[in-house]
C-alpha cells in the first residue's frame, strides 16, 4: 500500500517505521524539507521525503500526524489531493489541565472530515503515547494492544484495520465517526489519570467476563 504521512513529529516517526517494515511504500510530508529528509532517513527502508501536498497525492491512505488546531487547516488546503482516500486521524485535542478542547463541539476527527469532505476519515492510534507505538510489537502481559477504530466507510475501516495489525496490534471496531469524540474524551481522561494522578488506567476495566455483571441464573456473563 502507498501511505502518505502528513507531519514529521513523533507519531509520524513511530507509525511510519512500522509500516515500512511491513512492506508499505511511505512518503513523509512536511512543511520543513530538512525535517522531512531527516525523518525519512530515520524511518529507512525507502521512505521518501516530500512536501505535504505530494504526500497527500502519493498515499492511498494518508496519516494526519498533525497537532490539533493545525490539522483541519492543513487538510483543507490539501482537500483535492485527499478526495476518495483514507485519512487517518491520530490527534488528541487535549489542552492545559488535561481539558478536552473540543468539548461542546465537533471532534477533531469530525473537523478533519468537514475540512476534506471527499476523504474517508478514520480515528485510530490516539490512546497511547508515541513510545508505545515504537514497541516491536506493543504487547503487554502476552496480549497485543487493542486499538479502537472509528469510521463510516467499510473499505476505509478495513484498510486501517490492516495498518493496525501491521503495527502488531489488534483492531477493535469502535463504531462510526460520530463516536470518535468518545475516543478523544477517553484519551483526555486517561492522560489526566496517568500523568496527573499516577493511576494504573489498565486496572480500571474488569475482565470481559465480568463486564456485564451476573446473568439471571447467578452465573457470571461470559
Amino acid at each position: 500500500m502507498r501511505i502518505g504521512v502528513l507531519g514529521t513529529g513523533n507519531m509520524a516517526d513511530a507509525l511510519a517505521t512500522h509500516w515500512v517494515r511491513a512492506g508499505h511504500d511511505v512518503a513523509i510530508g512536511g512543511r520543513d524539507a530538512d525535517r522531512a529528509e531527516r525523518l525519512a532517513r530515520r524511518v529507512g527502508d525507502g521512505a521518501k521525503p516530500t512536501g505535504l501536498r505530494a504526500a497527500a497525492e502519493f498515499g492511498e491512505a494518508v496519516l494526519a500526524a498533525l497537532p490539533f488546531g493545525a490539522g483541519a487547516d492543513v487538510v483543507r488546503v490539501l482537500r483535492p489531493a485527499l478526495a476518495g482516500k483514507v485519512l487517518v486521524d491520530c490527534s488528541n485535542p487535549v489542552g492545559p489541565g488535561f481539558r478536552l478542547l473540543t468539548e461542546g463541539g465537533p471532534s477533531a476527527a469530525r473537523q478533519l472530515a468537514a475540512a476534506a469532505p471527499g476523504a474517508h476519515v478514520v480515528k485510530a492510534f490516539n490512546l497511547c503515547h508515541e513510545a508505545v507505538w515504537r514497541m516491536r510489537p506493543p504487547v503487554f502481559d502476552g496480549r497485543p494492544l487493542a486499538v479502537p477504530v472509528c469510521g463510516d466507510d467499510e473499505a476505509a475501516l478495513a484498510c486501517v484495520h490492516e495498518l493496525v495489525r501491521d503495527v502488531g496490534c489488534e483492531p477493535v471496531t469502535g463504531g462510526g465517526l460520530e463516536r470518535a469524540g468518545l475516543l478523544e474524551a477517553t484519551a483526555a481522561l486517561f492522560i489526566a489519570l496517568w500523568v496527573g494522578e499516577g493511576a494504573d488506567v489498565q486496572a480500571i476495566a474488569p475482565p470481559l467476563a465480568y463486564a456485564a455483571g451476573p446473568d439471571p441464573r447467578g452465573d457470571v456473563t461470559a
